[in-house]
């Protein structure tokens, strides 16, 4: 069984990186072949940064991710807060299933209902191009909301109401008791929340295409509009930097969350 259960994980592993080992090796390939590697080379990486109109997008797709990781980040932490002090009933039910809705709700769906609302409130206003940063940056973040919400509230509920309550008594104001002792508690589902909500901006196609405008263009629709004839080369080179850069992201904040679990043990002992 163990020699089974092993060599099925292979193969999960296997369907799963084997298309993201390709585009790597493809990458440095000296030809434009995606089924021959012809050999060595970089110059599609020199490619990649001579083309304005992609680092352009690029840069984009990296100020709309921040902007809108971080505004989901505060927005999402202060409602998981709220939350939290609900009481279990009705209440706290319907409001855990309205967050939910977003995340269940098909991103088609939820990508058209935007463009429909912000065309409308432009109609209102009088303004015709309505749709552009403005508006990609409010869709981003309402689709980011319940996973930063979801990856909050586990942490709240691990940590210790006493706690809060002790450092009012030692003479911390509400809001002091709670930046010197909740938040520190929670900062691991926090920091994971805004990374999730971030790599989930920087991926996203179906909402940004519906909501964004044609002043502003992401990434992902400027690989999207280069499959109506013929994807770049270069574009390998750009896949292959995005994910070196999320992979170790993922890695420094597993090392850094797995320190100071240690040092939270230690100081426990």
């Amino acid at each position: 069984m163990k020699t089974a259960s092993r060599i099925y994980s292979a193969l999960v592993f296997l369907f799963l990186y084997a298309p993201i080992i390709v585009l790597v090796l493809f990458s440095f390939n000296s030809s434009s072949s995606t089924s021959v590697f012809a050999g060595f080379s970089l110059q599609w990486y020199k490619s990649l940064f001579q083309d304005e109109a992609t680092l352009r997008a690029l840069y984009n797709t990296l100020i709309l991710a921040v902007c809108s990781s971080v505004a989901a980040t505060v927005i999402g932490t202060a409602a998981a807060v709220g939350i939290d002090k609900f009481k279990k009933g009705v209440a706290r039910s319907s409001v855990m299933a309205v967050t939910n809705i977003p995340m269940m709700n098909p991103e088609i769906v939820t990508g058209i209902s935007m463009m429909l609302l912000f065309v409308f409130v432009g109609r209102l206003v009088k303004n015709d191009s309505v749709l552009g940063f403005g508006t990609l940056l409010i869709a981003h973040v309402t689709f980011n909301l319940p996973y930063i919400i979801l990856t909050v509230l586990p942490k709240l509920r691990q940590t210790d109401r006493n706690l809060a309550e002790a450092a009012q008594d030692l003479g911390c104001m509400p809001v002091q008791a709670f930046f010197k002792v909740v938040l520190p508690s929670i900062t691991p589902g926090i920091i994971t929340g805004m990374i999730m909500a971030f790599t989930l901006s920087l991926d996203d196609f179906i909402i940004s295409y519906f909501t964004g405008g044609p002043g502003f263009q992401t990434l992902p629709i400027a690989i999207f509009s280069m499959t109506k004839k013929r994807v770049k080369p270069d574009m390998y080179a750009l896949s292959a930097l995005i994910f070196v850069s999320i992979l170790l992201l993922l890695i420094l904040y597993n090392l850094a969350q797995s320190k100071s679990e240690r040092e939270s043990k230690r100081r426990t002992k």
